[in-house]
Parts: structure tokens; sequence; C-alpha cells
């Protein structure tokens, strides 16, 4: 089709476009471009009435605080609760507010959370009047020079805040800590509500539990300054509750939002003392001589909300009181612990985002913007940017020079995800055709048209946005230009409008210059004794019969292209002629397992709808002719071997889906040795149980790349099958592995049969290579992924799927422009699964910076810890899991010390501060260091590790995001009728009430807890049985019951199942019962049995870390 003849498709093209004052529009650069006429095409940037109301993004955000996207709107007010009932976390009763569109870019407003944290000092010690004080009267904002108090409260002086731990629990990794270090801060009440990414920081109060967590021993007196004045005290754990108008300090003028307020000089009144978001420790006065936090910075703010009715009250999330131990007075040591409601909450970070940013649109036409978080559901509207669905990175204003980087320690990545399926909502990219002369691209870099390259000269020559090379405009596609410079056919083209769009390619980007044939499936089939003894293969073949009808097609095409084929094996291999001509299938046997040939290549790949017949009979009769088998060892390389030979006389690309069940031990190119040995764990020849045992699969998976022949494995193991090497041709063709241990067709059959559909239905990209471009100044460096690459720059792909990531890692290479930013280009050259060869193309630009605080306000915790794990995971290859391990944690320590040192406003060394929208980093951190493959409690396999760890190498971030911290969601509380998820509560044993039912799920497991004392008309409801103990734990399936709450859970099961990549299977876990150990494994925020700290602990351990490279 010829694009300029297409109807211009109505959302992204010619639509109006918001605009953001302050923004000029035309030019990237922030450089004021000749102004757009209204018609025919708003400009880049123009106006849109529907998006009048969006704040100028990528500037009035506070950056991302990381965690996993919000959930409910509705912020409910805080309630008290009874002991073992816990909510999920103080919220406010007042929205957040956003700062209106007019606001221009320059304009001082308040300073926001993302400005350096101040936070508090461990001072000397506190009088015992003083320890009654303490937690009484803290109050954080979000403003770094003291912002205005809310009307009736007055600053006080700073009060000392305690928080008492009497022995600092040994965690094993982390000790307790020499007295003049970091606080002891012990193991207390995980609390329970989610921390905030705010639009717009405001002030909030807050002040010690009033129930449910640990409390002061209660001494009489008069009130202390810092003490409220009567009434319930406050708190609103990282919720913003905005100064109401009228309080603004004097010479504030109310226009739009208010600039920073003058340095307080005025005598301290009795009353709340104001404090930054994201600072931990004993409260500090305001400091007059620090006004903002670095000269010349803009800084973010909020705006005044109306005056609210204070919720009761809590510990600040932001701010943790830690004394010394030897500060507390005797009768305190043993009483009190940290209150975990005062640390940076995952659950509230995800909920304020989903009610911040949930509701509107994400537009991608300015450069730059942090998007909503993974845990959102938000809609994405591309205007010239790619959807962060494909492409997310860890920061989205990166250093101008790489001393900058260093200095920082931030890694700058993209997590890629070149085909990632898109919600119905949203349009698939654009296919562009160009007739014979192909897609237009640089002469020089060879990077593909997009919306950023400039056109001069009238339009006849255009000048590359990555290279800066000019080069010749085809006359074909010469086209005049209006008075701003753009082409007045920009709206009609996707590659000139939109970030992400396909080019289907000619004869020249195919292999030896001509058209690919539609790609085959070969199912390769185990036979050996296992496999039929657990009626593994009679499920597979009953199942093939009719899965074969739902092979991937091209948009409406009628039946798919994909042709099939069948072979089984267990020493020798089987192959079958199942032609369409043929009355029964014929089957021929490959005994020469060393030097594998095909024997058949007519009636070997068929179109499934004319071999059905033939087809079904074979399937019919596999389990019947191998029923009998005694034969129990298999061979493995020499079946891919096969496979990849039959696509080659084939002339197709194709995939191999493997069902295999144990330790190839046959005599066979590829035969492997048990060699599990537990005894390697923590010594320096633990990495060995990471890498293949030989070199046989790299050189095979090599030569399946060369043939675009990708590999699934389906593994159904009862003992070791070294996981670490049979991986390898998967890994190294974009292939997946499945594991079912144990497999037994009762308790696993939905499991598998689910992701073996989900495995042959989904889209995939054939023979592909990846390149990915940037511009001047920054360059890829690092690949993670499942791929190959036999150069530093093509990553290739014998097949890439709708759930593969690609994470690239860049450097700086030059000095980088803050008016020009920085670009990035992926092209993917695939097969589709019609045969077609085609190019997607997506572009991202980026901010540069030259203040380190900009690069903190806009980075995101989850791609973060998305990159830190694959980086970690890969490093367990080559070095001792404690060196990967430690080197994290260091890397984690530089992050933060560097925000400390240049971002955050002079304050005591005994001050934990963190970056706004890192204020997670720490907790998921944390939660890396003690997965399995870092450290692996006792009942965790060799396998095991070495599966988690392929899978996690090819995550997106949303999968990560949800591995490292489950989700957690009470079941009972919310109202029966309510369709939506229940608000999920922190990954921590303190937080189940045992009169309540939970799911907790990760991407992999899904656990359903019952606590002892659930009611018994609910376990009657789910379970059908009279009472608790009638329970069968370990329950995979729930019962199909006629009432709302069976209705219900069910029904939240299978949306948090269609939510993954893979089937969760489901495990019914009793409080009490043996299988709970497996359940506890999963709530992160404790301390874990094989010897990972609390996340606690670990921000005890990181502070002292920061404080050591302070010092």
């Amino acid at each position: 089709m010829n694009v300029n003849q297409s109807v211009p498709p109505v959302p992204p093209f010619g639509q109006p476009q918001p605009v953001y004052p302050g923004y000029h529009q035309s030019s990237y650069g922030g450089q004021p471009g000749p102004t757009v006429p209204p018609v025919p095409y708003g400009a880049y940037n123009g106006p849109v009435s529907s998006y009048q109301q969006t704040p100028p993004q990528g500037v009035s955000r506070a950056p991302p605080s990381s965690g996993v996207p919000p959930a409910s709107t509705a912020q409910t007010a805080y309630t008290q609760f009874g002991q073992g009932d816990v909510q999920n976390g103080p919220s406010s009763s007042v929205q957040m507010q956003r700062l209106p569109g007019s606001q221009p870019f320059g304009s001082p407003l308040v300073p926001a959370v993302s400005q350096p944290a101040v936070l508090q000092s461990y001072g000397p010690p506190p009088t015992s009047a003083q320890v009654t004080a303490q937690l009484a009267g803290m109050q954080i904002s979000g403003a770094v020079a003291p912002a205005s108090p809310p009307s009736g409260l007055g600053y006080g002086p700073p009060t000392s805040l305690a928080s008492a731990s009497g022995s600092f629990p040994n965690s094993g990794l982390y000790g307790s800590y020499p007295q003049g270090q970091a606080p002891p801060l012990g193991q207390g009440h995980p609390g329970v509500h989610p921390p905030q990414r705010s639009a717009v920081p405001l002030a909030s109060s807050f002040t010690p539990p009033a129930s449910g967590g640990p409390r002061m021993p209660s001494m009489t007196g008069p009130p202390l300054p810092g003490q409220g004045f009567g009434g319930p005290p406050v708190s609103q754990p990282n919720h913003v509750s905005s100064p109401p108008p009228q309080a603004l300090p004097p010479g504030a003028q109310m226009t739009g939002p208010p600039g920073p307020p003058p340095p307080m000089q005025s005598p301290p009144q009795p009353g709340y003392q104001l404090q930054q978001n994201g600072s931990f420790g004993p409260a500090r006065g305001p400091q007059p001589s620090y006004g903002s936090p670095y000269p010349g910075a803009p800084t973010f703010g909020s705006q005044p909300g109306p005056p609210q009715p204070l919720p009761p009250k809590r510990l600040d999330p932001d701010a943790i009181p830690s004394p010394q131990l030897n500060e507390l007075p005797p009768q305190q040591k043993t009483r009190h612990r940290i209150d975990p409601d005062a640390i940076p909450s995952p659950i509230q970070v995800i909920e304020d985002d989903r009610n911040n940013r949930g509701s509107e649109p994400f537009v991608t036409g300015v450069r730059g913007q942090v998007p909503p978080l993974v845990t959102t559901n938000f809609l994405v509207k591309d205007q010239g940017n790619a959807s962060p669905r494909y492409i997310r990175c860890t920061s989205y204003n990166i250093p101008c020079t790489s001393d900058m980087a260093k200095q920082a320690q931030v890694p700058l990545a993209a997590v890629i995800k070149p085909l990632a399926r898109l919600p119905p909502e949203e349009a698939s990219p654009y296919v562009v055709d160009h007739g014979e002369s192909g897609p237009l691209r640089c002469n020089r870099c060879k990077a593909y048209m997009c919306p950023f390259m400039q056109f001069v000269e009238g339009g006849r020559r255009f000048q590359c946005c990555f290279c800066s090379c000019v080069n010749d405009v085809p006359p074909h596609y010469f086209q005049h230009l209006d008075h701003t410079g753009k082409r007045v056919d920009a709206y009609d083209r996707p590659e000139l409008s939109l970030g992400s769009y396909e080019f289907l390619a000619t004869v020249d980007y195919c292999k030896n210059n001509k058209f690919p044939s539609p790609p085959a499936f070969i199912f390769m089939i185990d036979v050996s004794y296992n496999a039929i003894r657990t009626g593994l293969v009679r499920l597979l073949c009953e199942e093939l019969k009719s899965l074969l009808d739902f092979l991937p097609r091209e948009g409406g095409a009628e039946e798919s292209a994909v042709r099939v084929g069948f072979v089984t094996y267990n020493k020798v291999l089987h192959f079958y002629n199942v032609k369409s001509s043929l009355a029964q299938p014929q089957m021929m046997v490959v005994s020469d397992v060393a030097d594998v040939f095909v024997p058949l290549l007519d009636g070997f790949l068929v179109n499934v709808s004319e071999s059905r017949a033939v087809i079904t009979s074979l399937l019919d009769q596999i389990p019947e002719m191998f029923a009998d088998t005694r034969e129990t060892e298999t061979v493995f390389a020499p079946v891919i071997q096969a496979g990849m030979e039959a696509l080659k006389a084939a002339e197709c690309a194709g995939k191999l889906f493997l069902f295999h069940t144990s330790l190839p031990i046959a005599e066979a190119p590829g035969k492997l040795k048990n060699r599990d040995d537990r005894k390697l764990i923590n010594t320096d020849k633990e990495k060995t149980l990471f890498q293949p045992q030989t070199g046989t699969y790299q050189t095979l998976a090599k030569e399946c790349v060369a043939q675009g022949c990708c590999v699934d494995l389906f593994l159904f193991p009862n003992q070791y099958v070294d996981v670490a090497t049979l991986s390898v041709v998967p890994q190294l063709t974009g292939g997946s592995v499945y594991k079912y241990a144990c497999f037994q067709v009762e308790n696993d059959q939905e499991r598998f049969l689910r992701d073996l559909r989900r495995d042959v239905q989904k889209i995939v990209g054939f023979d592909s290579v990846m390149r990915v471009r940037t511009s001047t100044g920054i360059r890829a460096v690092d690949f993670f992924g499942a791929f190959y690459m036999s150069n530093t720059t093509d990553v290739e792909l014998a097949g890439l799927d709708e759930d593969k990531t690609v994470t690239v890692e860049f450097k700086h290479d030059d000095r980088l422009n803050e008016e020009s930013g920085a670009l990035l280009q992926c092209a993917l050259l695939y097969t589709s699964c019609a045969g077609q060869r085609r190019l997607r193309i997506h572009n991202l630009a980026l901010n540069c910076c030259t203040q380190l605080a900009d690069l903190y306000r806009n980075c995101e915790t989850d791609t973060l810890i998305n990159y830190m794990a694959k980086f970690a995971y890969r490093g367990v290859l080559s070095s001792p899991v404690k060196t990967v391990r430690d080197a994290l944690i260091t890397q984690c320590a530089q992050i933060l010390a560097c925000y400390r040192k240049n971002c955050a406003s002079p304050s005591s060394a005994g001050q934990l501060i963190l970056p706004e929208c890192m204020k997670l980093l720490p907790v998921y951190l944390n939660c890396v260091l003690k997965s399995d493959v870092l450290q692996p409690g006792a009942e965790v396999t060799t396998d095991d590790r070495a599966y988690v760890r392929q899978l996690v190498t090819t995550m997106d971030v949303a999968e990560t995001n949800v591995f490292f911290y489950p989700r957690l969601l009470p079941l009972t509380k919310s109202p029966i009728e309510s369709t939506a998820e229940p608000p999920a509560v922190r990954a921590s044993e303190e937080r189940l009430s045992n009169g309540d039912i939970y799911l907790l799920e990760n991407g992999l497991n899904l656990f359903l807890w019952v606590g002892a004392s659930v009611q018994q008309g609910v376990v009657q409801s789910l379970f059908s049985v009279a009472s608790f103990s009638q329970i069968t734990s370990g329950l995979s399936v729930l019962p199909v019951l006629d009432n709302p709450l069976s209705k219900k859970v069910r029904g939240l099961i299978d949306s948090l199942r269609a939510q993954r990549s893979r089937y969760m299977k489901l495990i019914v876990v009793k409080q009490e019962d043996k299988l709970e150990m497996l359940f506890k494994h999963f709530l992160v925020e404790d301390k874990s049995l094989s010897g990972g700290a609390s996340y606690v602990d670990f921000l005890c351990h990181m502070h002292k870390e920061i404080r050591q490279l302070l010092s």
C-alpha cells in the first residue's frame, strides 16, 4: 500500500496535540521555533483540547518513586484497627493536586519531594522529657526550604526522635553496628500502606502509631514543644496534604503555585516541625541558610489544596526514628522497634502512582518524560516517541558527561521489548511500504527515517539526527516544507510522526537475496519410560490434535501459513511422514545419533488442514506404539541437530518444541553426567553450577541461529537434569524454557497445557537481527537477554516472541548536549509468521542534564532493578556469588551516597536520605539479594537456580517487579460485590491476620493462604467443607461453587493468571502447616531462612555503607 494514499489514521496523525507552555514547539532542544498555524496539522506539540489539564509532562511530576503501579483510585481516610487487623496504610482523604498546564517552565515552584530530602540527625542523647515527645511531632514536607505551615500549626524546635530496638537482630549477612554508626533498627511491625509516587508532593505531618504498632511508654507531664495541641495526633504516611492557601508566609503571592517561602526568621512557635520527604532519623529544625537545594536548579512543587481533617496517627513512612541504643532509658530498650510503617512502602508508591497517573493517557510527544509505573494501567498515545510498553529506561535524563555518570553510578540502560503485545485499545504499529526502493536511511550511519530527522533546503535534503550527515531526499519521497520547516505530509507518514512503526523489507534484507518461506514448527517428543509412565505423552498427543488449529496467523488470514512436523525419540530418533496423500503415517528410524540426517523431505513438514487425518492418526498411535517401552536413556543434542537440519533442508526458519524428561546419558554428542554438588555452594567453585558442562551446546546453538531455528524446551524432570547445560540452546536462540518438576498429570496438566497453548499461539519474529543506534555521545556497550551475538553490534535471534526483552547498557563516548538531548533507535529485522520480511523501528528521545539532581529526579527504580538483577545473574557465571552480592550493595550505596553528597541539603551524617524516585531501591535490591540465585535456601535445587537465572534474563520490567516483590492481596476485607482487585498489603508476615485469607503471586507461583481462625462461613463458601481443619493443604483447584465469595476469588485468580506470561499453579496453604515455610519464602520484607536480611535490617546496613562512603 502507498502510505500517501491512505486516509490518515485518526488518532496518531493529524490530531491536535498537547501543548505545554514553556516547552517551545517545533524544536526538541527547547529553543523557540517559529509558531505554527492552527491548520491543517497541529504542530508537534500543538494545542489539544482534550488534554488541556495535563501538567507540563516531565516537569511538574515528581520523579517516580520506584515501585509497582498504583491500584485503587479512591483514597479513603484511615481508621484505627484492632490487633491482627491491618489496613493497607493510612491514606489521605485529599486527592493529589496537579499543576495547571499553564505553569511556565522556569517559574519558581515549591520544591518537591524530588529534591534532596533532609534527614534527621542522631544528636546528643535525649532527655527523658524529650523521649516522650520523640515520636510526637514529626513533619515531612516535600520542600527543601521550609514550606508554608498548615494553618494553626507553628514550627517547633527540633525534637529528637527515638525508635527503640533493644538488640539488633543479627541477620547473618548484616550484623549489629558499632555504636556511633548507623542506628540499630529492629524488625518491627511492617506497615501496610503503600509509598507515594506523588504528582506534586505537599507537606504532610506525622506522629507515632496510635494502635497496632509499637508504642512509647506513656509518661505524664505538660505537652512539650513539638507535641500536638489536642485531639488525635496526625499522620499521613507519605501522603500529601497541602497547607491551606491562606497560611502563606508573608511576601508570598498567590499567582499560580506559590514560590518557595522566604527563609524562616521568626521565633519558633510550638507545633510541628517540617521535614523533607524521603528523610529518616530525628527531625531537624528549619535551616535558615539553605533556601533551595542547589542554586539555579528549577524546583518543582506543590499547589496548595483545601484544608482537611487530619486522619488518625501513624509514623511517617519517610522518617525512621532511630537513636543509638545507649540513648534510650533502660525501660525502653527492649520494648520498641522501628515501626515498619515508617519506612518507604512499595505498596503505597504503587497505589499513589495508580491514583495520580492511571486516569489520563500517557502522551509520548514530549522528550524525556518518565512514564507511569509498570503496575499502573494507563493508555499510551504515540506522538513521536516509542511507548513505554516497548522501551523503558533506567533514567530519562542522562548526564552530559561520562565523569558525571561515573560519579552517580546510575547505570544508563534501556529494557527493550520490540514485539510487545499492546492492549486492544492501542493500535499496532502501522506498516509502511516504500515499494522496491525500501525504507529511507541515512547514508552514513544507516539509521532509518524517523520523526527526529531534520529536513533542509526546502525538503530536498535531510540531516540525520544520529550522526548529523546531510543526505539527499529521493525524488519519489520529496515533499515541500511548511513555514516551520516541517514537511506538509508529516502527519500522513507514520515514520515522520510516530515513535514506533514497521517497514516492509525489500529483497536486499533477506537471506541469500530471496524472500523467505513461511516458518515451520517441529514437535519433538521424548518417548522414554519416564515420559510414558507419567502419562505425559498421551496428554500431549491428545492436546496437539486441537492445538494445531491455533497456530499463529497473520492479520485476517483464514488459516496459518506455518507448517508442522513430528519427531519422537529416546536413544534413537523417529521421523514421521504425514503427507496428505497417505492413508497412514509412516515412521522412519535414525539410529546413528552421532551423525544425524533427515531421512525424508517430502511429507515431513506439512500444512495442517491438508494432512489433518494423517496427523490425527499419528497422534492416536504414538502413545500406543511406545506404551510398553522399557527404554530409560535419552539423547538430547542430536534431537536439536535433526530439527535444525530439517529446517535447513526445507529452506525455512522455524521453531522446535522439545518435550524432555531426563539427563541425556545415552552415548551421543552432548552426553551429560550428573554433576550436581550442593557442597560447592558458597565456595569459589559455585559458579561452575551455572556454567554448561560441555561446549557442544554452544556450537549447536550457533548453527541454529544461522538457520533461524529457535528452540523452546519443556522439561519434566524427576531429578537433576542439568538445566544450566540443557537451556544453552533455548537461551542463545531466543527460545524459552518451561520446567515441571515431578510432573503428575492430575496436578500439573492444567499448567503445562496452558503454557503450551500460549507458547504455540504467541506472535514470534523469526530469523531476527536487532540493532540499537544512538545519537553522538553515547553508544550501546552491553546486552542482556536470550540471543546470540557474532559481533559487537548485532543482536541475533533465531526467534523473538512478544514476551522477550533485550536489555541494553549505554556508555558515554563524548560529551552530550543539553539542548539536543540523546536519541535511541531500535531496529528489528524479522520474518513474520506469514513469511513476510519486516523492519520494526522504535525511537526514543531522552533529555540530558548537567545537574545530578535532574538525573535523580528522572530515574525509574523498577527498570534499574531489572537491569541490576540481570547484571548480577550474569555475574554468577564468572564470579563467586558473594562477590556479586557485594558489588550490588556497593553500587546501590554509591548511587545513594552521591545523591546525599551532591543533591541533598546539608544535614547530619546520622540521617538517611533517599531520592524520592529511588526510595524503594533498598527494599527491591534486598529482594534481589535474597533471591534463590544469589542466596539459596536449603530446599532450592541447583536446577531451580539455573532455571530462575535464565528466566530473569529475558523478563520485562513488570515481570521482574512482581517476581522480586510479590503481590499479597487480602480477600475478605473488600466488599464481596466489588469486582476490583483488592488493595495489596506489604509482603511481610506481620501483615497476615489469622482471621483472613490472602492470595500471593509473583508471576510464577500463586498461593492461597488461609488463616487458622477464618470464619466458618468463609471456609464453607470457598472450600465446601465445614471447618478449617478439613481444608486439604496443597489443594491446587478451588471447587466451583455458586456463591458470591467463591465466584469473586476464582475470578480474581483467573484475572491474575491472565496478566502473566506463564500459568501460575495455585497452592492452598493453611496457617501453621508444613507448606507454610514455602509460602513465607515469598514474604520478602522479613528475614529469610537462608540468611537474607529483613527490609529494616537492610536499610540500616545501606545507611552504614553510605555513611562509610561519605566519611
